[in-house]
Formats: structure tokens, C-alpha cells, sequence
């Protein structure tokens, strides 16, 4: 990859238009809500590739709701390569102007600037200019903008039922220009226990739920909690669980007949679905063996159900994987810097690419996740055009390898 392309790419297409591809994105709000959320961006984005004749799809998921798929097709024989992001956001909460981008001291203000119609812009900036350079690939080059992430993963799943094939994927979120070659996998749980009510003056004629739940709590940390901790990948570090909250009872003078407890479940790659939610259920039968008035139901709370019983996998890829020191190289060649091989600290759609459409994934992306969902929602502008030259070298080198 020599600097003649670096240099085609930037003829192509430069730092201006790529930030008013974010600006448009930013204006359109795709928050909950919303009547057909995400559709309005995907029939924006269409409107970009359809100006530069890359064939390019709204399709439709569900409730009004449509990915925007895009192709540049290479000649063929050669590895093909996704790019891939969400294109709903969160609500802007007490964000100020949350859809007006605004620039302040090297940084671009606005609800979804970073998460992650940011990283979005730079894909598509980067399909547009390979294609407007003239640049051959000989494998397939996929722009998926999906929709759902930040609640169930719809368009995701809509895109594995489709029969996804590709032989890498970048998912685009915000990694301040590092490479995230694995992240845990999530679930959340709720645990209602149940009691027996009587008056607060008869408490020996009663089940008091909190007690029960209590109870459990502790048996978690002295049983299951070292096992948790004492499991640590070598990038993401340890496997965890986290109490969230607790709730139970009527008031002080009655015994609480329900209790109610729900966790956070995040597991490494050598854990599987099966073992996580075993080890917990393990512990109720246990109990429930043990004293015949413990009752506790485990069940995965409603927010992370996901369509069709897919669950939030564990994602990991080989540091020695093709698309790793490629996407590696890139970033050398259009930053000058060595990118650190790490986690990434959050969930992304990249379990469910890994883990179902068994495609080598990589989360990689500009700008910092730290201000995302934050009403200070920003991206550098220093990183952008970076991003958008990574996006196009990776794919240049590796569709032609």
C-alpha cells in the first residue's frame, strides 16, 4: 500500500464534506419514540451512495424501522469486508440543541456525534471515496447502518436471518482510534422472590421476601462471586456481576410478602450463555433445598430480550487475525501511530457477528466513548478524517488480499 493511495483517497473526498455528512446525520433525530426511527437516516444515507452510483437497499426490519444496506462489488475471489454500525441513538435527555452540531475547541457537539453517526460517516465517506478514486477491489466491500442497537439488536438479527456472509467486520463505535478485539458478553436478570405478608406484629406467622433475598445475596458472594472474579481474560480482564437494584415490601409495619433483584451479567469469551445462567440457578435449588420456604424465580428482565433467542455473546478475535494487522497497518500508515489491541468496555453488535455469523470481528472507530449518552455528546475533529483514511486502506488492502 504505497502513498499514492493515501493520496487518491484524499482527492476523493475530504475532511468538509465527511463532517457535513455528520452534520445531516445529527439533524435527523432516531432516538425512541420517533414514528419509524432510524428509516429517515436510512433513506439519507441512500441518497449519499444512490449520487455515486453504489447500489444500496432500505430494508425494511420491523414497525416502521429499516436498515441501509450498500455494496461495492468487487471483481471477485477475494475476502469481503463489512462495515458496520447503529443508526438509533438515545434520547437526548437535557441535552442543549441535541440535534444542531456545533464545534467547540477541535471538538463537534450533538446527540449521536459520536454514537455513533460519526463513525457512520466516516464508512460511508470511505466506500464513497474508494469508489471515486477508481480504486479496484477484488472482494466485496458491505455498508451495513442497522437499527435497534441501543434496545434489542433488530437489525442486526434481521441481517444474520438474511443470510449475512462476509470474511471480516468493523463495527464502528466510538474506541478513540484503538482496536477492540473483544468485549464480554451481557444479560440482564431479575430474581423475584416470594414471601408470605402478615402484620409487622406477627412476623413469626410470616415469609419476609427481603430476608429470602438477603439471604441469596450473601450465598452469591461467598459461593459464586470468587468463581466470577478468579475468571480473567487476557484483554478484557475479569468476568463480572453487579447487584443493581433491590426492591420489596409495603411498609415498615408488614412483613414483605415479594422481593424483587436485578443484575448486571457480563461474561468472558471462555464462559458460555449455558454456564452463566446455570451457576445462578444452581444457587436457587440449592437454597430451595436447603429451607423449604425459599422461593426465587430467575428470569431474564424484559429490556434484554432479544428477538428470535438471540443473546448478547461474548465477542473475540485472534490478534493474529488478517483483519487485526490490517486494520493495524492502516492506522500506522494514516495516523503514524501503533494502535493498542484492547476491550471494548461496553456491549456491541459484534457478539452477534462473531458469535452467530462466526465472521472475525473488530470494533474500532474515532472518537471517545466516554461522552456518549452524556448530554456533552462529542467527537474530535482530529479524528475523523483519520478514521475515514483507516476505514479506506483496511478496505483496500484487505478485499485485494
Amino acid at each position: 500500500m504505497d502513498k499514492n493511495i493515501v493520496d487518491l483517497i484524499k482527492s476523493a473526498m475530504d475532511e468538509k464534506e465527511v463532517v457535513e455528512i455528520i452534520r445531516r446525520l445529527v439533524e435527523i433525530p432516531s432516538h425512541p419514540g420517533i414514528e419509524n426511527q432510524e428509516s429517515v437516516v436510512a433513506e439519507y444515507i441512500k441518497t449519499l451512495f444512490d449520487k455515486e452510483a453504489i447500489p444500496a437497499q432500505v430494508r425494511a426490519v420491523a414497525d416502521g424501522r429499516s436498515n441501509i444496506v450498500a455494496t461495492l462489488k468487487g471483481a471477485g475471489g477475494r475476502k469481503s469486508l463489512l462495515l458496520t454500525g447503529h443508526t438509533d441513538t438515545v434520547p437526548p435527555y437535557d441535552m442543549q440543541d441535541p440535534f444542531t452540531l456545533k464545534e467547540v475547541s477541535g471538538k463537534f457537539y450533538g446527540r449521536g456525534a459520536v454514537d455513533m453517526k460519526g463513525p457512520l460517516a466516516c464508512m460511508i465517506g470511505a466506500m464513497i471515496a474508494i469508489k471515486r478514486a477508481g480504486i479496484e477491489l477484488q472482494g466485496d466491500l458491505i455498508f451495513a447502518g442497522v437499527i435497534d442497537e441501543e434496545e434489542g439488536s433488530r437489525g442486526t438479527i434481521a441481517l444474520l436471518e438474511e443470510g449475512l456472509k462476509a470474511s471480516g467486520a468493523i463495527v464502528g463505535e466510538p474506541t478513540d482510534m484503538d482496536i477492540c478485539i473483544a468485549h464480554r458478553g451481557l444479560e440482564w436478570l431479575e430474581f423475584h422472590f416470594t414471601g408470605k405478608t402478615v402484620h409487622g406484629g406477627k412476623q413469626e406467622e410470616g415469609i419476609n421476601a427481603i430476608v429470602k433475598a438477603s439471604n441469596f445475596i450473601q450465598r452469591l458472594e461467598e459461593k459464586l462471586m470468587p468463581k466470577i472474579r478468579s475468571r480473567v481474560h487476557p484483554i478484557i480482564g475479569p468476568s463480572s456481576m453487579n447487584y443493581g437494584t433491590i426492591s420489596g415490601g409495603t411498609q415498615p409495619s408488614t412483613v414483605a410478602g415479594s422481593a424483587l433483584l436485578k443484575i448486571d451479567r457480563r461474561w468472558i469469551p471462555q464462559e458460555s450463555y449455558q454456564e452463566v445462567l446455570g451457576e445462578l440457578q444452581e444457587v436457587i435449588d440449592e437454597m430451595a433445598r436447603q429451607d423449604s420456604q425459599f422461593k426465587c424465580q430467575m428470569k431474564v428482565m424484559e429490556e434484554s430480550v432479544m428477538h428470535g433467542g438471540y443473546v448478547h455473546q461474548a465477542m473475540e478475535t485472534s490478534a493474529q487475525d488478517p483483519l487485526v494487522t490490517t486494520t493495524k497497518r492502516a492506522i500506522v500508515k494514516a495516523w503514524g501511530k501503533e494502535p493498542q489491541l484492547t476491550s471494548f468496555s461496553a456491549w456491541t453488535d459484534g457478539g452477534l457477528l462473531s458469535s452467530y455469523a462466526k465472521i472475525p470481528t473488530i470494533v474500532f472507530g474515532p472518537g471517545d466513548l466516554e461522552s456518549a449518552h452524556s448530554s456533552e455528546e462529542f467527537i474530535e475533529r482530529a479524528q475523523i478524517y483519520l478514521a475515514l483514511l483507516v476505514y479506506s486502506l483496511t478496505a483496500i488492502e484487505f478485499c485485494n488480499e
